[in-house]
Order: C-alpha cells, then structure tokens, then sequence
C-alpha cells in the first residue's frame, strides 16, 4: 500500500478520522493538502505531525459547502501539476432522535446536504483536471474515497437529515465512478461506530461512553473502532493497491450490520 510520491487533499483532516487518515498517508510518503473549516490551530497540529514523517504538507482553509472554497482547496494542490487522491472526508450533522421531526428544518437539512453531499460532488468537479492529469502522467486511474457512514445504508445515526445526506453520497458514488471512468476511480467508505472527539462534542462525555460501551458489548468484534482503524481503509482505497476497485460502497463496522 506505498503511497510514495503521491499528492493528496484530505478534507476536513484537522482532526479525526481525516487527520489519521492524513497522518497515515504523510508516513507513506505522500504530500498532502490539510484541510479545515473552523480549526486552525487542530490543522496546524495536524499539519506539524504530517511534517515530522518528512512529508510536504499545505494547509487550506475553506469551507466544502462553498464552491469558491472547493476551488481554493484544490488550488493549494495546483503547483505538484497533478492530484492522485482526493479524500473527501468533511462532513457535519446535527444530533436529534429520528422520532422528533420538529427538531429538523429545512435549513438544517440544507446545511447537512450542503457539506456532506454537494460538498463532495463540488471537490471532485473542482479538482477533475488534476486527477485527470494524475492519470494521464503515471498511467493508472487517480483515486476519490468518500467518507460515509454506515447510515446511509441502514437509515440510523445522529440525525435523519445525516442518514440521508449520507446515503445520497452513497449513490452519488456510484455515479460518479461511472461519469468519471477510466481515468478516476471513485469509492466510499462507511464506518460504523468511531471512537472519536467529533462523536463526544456531539453527546457529550456521560452518554459517549455509554454508546461506546455498548457497541464493544454488542459487535461481533467487541472493539470500539478508533479513527485509525478506519483510516487504514481510506488509505488502501486511495493507494494504487486498490487500483481496480471502483463503484464500492465499503462497510467497516466491526460487524455491527451482523446484529439482528
């Protein structure tokens, strides 16, 4: 799974998954494009442990909802002359049970849509001709990974609004590989439970740790997945070692879709 010499943009990589996912690919040899919206100070830690594994690293800001951003982002990675691997890893929600439609609004589903799934399609649409030109200079399709959710899939999660904000980019995924074939592959990757900060901000501490213990209670596996788990599957996905795997929608919930 070398990624040595490849240029990548990983959104939303200031912390998180996208940042484990940043770091694996700077100790692969990667250069990358941090990207973050509102935390600079998490990016530029990012940014600073990227640096330690020797990697070329560009921070940018912006946010994906905004076209204008998308082409910004893009732009930091303009002068290596080529994209191999686009990581759309950004994404938002809003916590509240299926069952309370009033606590959803038009805007709130907009704002959803707007990051996780238009915010994608508007990255891939800004940062074509440089994966094209990936393709083109080392004979081998550039990558795009889109970070869902299992919540896409099974209609569960944070929000309604997220679920199917998700499950839009899973469809969206499929095509996109199609339009974007030969010379990009597009697949997606959907976590189930993530031990993360970005989850507990959601809940809060007490009910966090309540959900985490009773996903290692419940999952055939018995782990609580951390943002580097997950990472590992972003990382092959956007390597050439998955270079003839398009169009998949790839579920890594230590089996929890095994739970009747």
């Amino acid at each position: 799974m070398a990624q040595d010499g490849l240029c990548a943009i990983v959104t939303g990589s200031a912390s998180g998954l996208g940042a484990a996912t940043a770091l694996l690919l700077a100790k692969a040899g990667a250069r990358i494009v941090i990207n973050y919206s509102n935390s600079k100070s998490e990016a530029e830690a990012t940014a600073e442990l990227c640096r330690k594994q020797g990697a070329e690293v560009v921070v940018a800001q912006g946010d994906v909802s905004r076209d204008e951003d998308c082409k910004k982002i893009v732009a930091a990675a303009a002068p290596w002359g080529r994209l191999d691997a686009l990581v759309n890893n950004a994404g938002t929600t809003k916590h509240v049970p299926h069952d309370q439609l009033d606590g959803l609004s038009a805007e709130d589903f907009q704002r959803i849509y707007a990051v996780n799934t238009i915010g994608p399609y508007q990255m891939v649409r800004a940062a074509r001709s440089l994966l094209e030109a990936s393709a083109k200079a080392s004979g081998r399709p550039a990558a795009v990974v889109n970070v869902s959710s299992v919540a896409g899939i099974s209609g569960i999660g944070s929000s309604i609004a997220y679920a199917a904000s998700k499950g839009a980019l899973n469809t969206m995924t499929l095509s996109l590989s199609r339009a974007l074939a030969p010379a990009i592959r597009v697949n997606t990757v959907c976590p189930g439970y993530i031990d993360t900060p970005w989850f507990t901000k959601g809940r809060g501490e007490a009910q966090a740790k309540q959900v985490r213990d009773t996903v290692v209670a419940r999952v055939p596996l018995k782990v609580a997945s951390t943002a580097a788990d997950i990472a590992q599957l972003v990382a092959f996905l956007a390597s050439p070692a998955s270079g003839h795997m398009t169009g998949e929608v790839v579920r890594m919930d230590a089996g929890m879709h095994l739970i009747s």
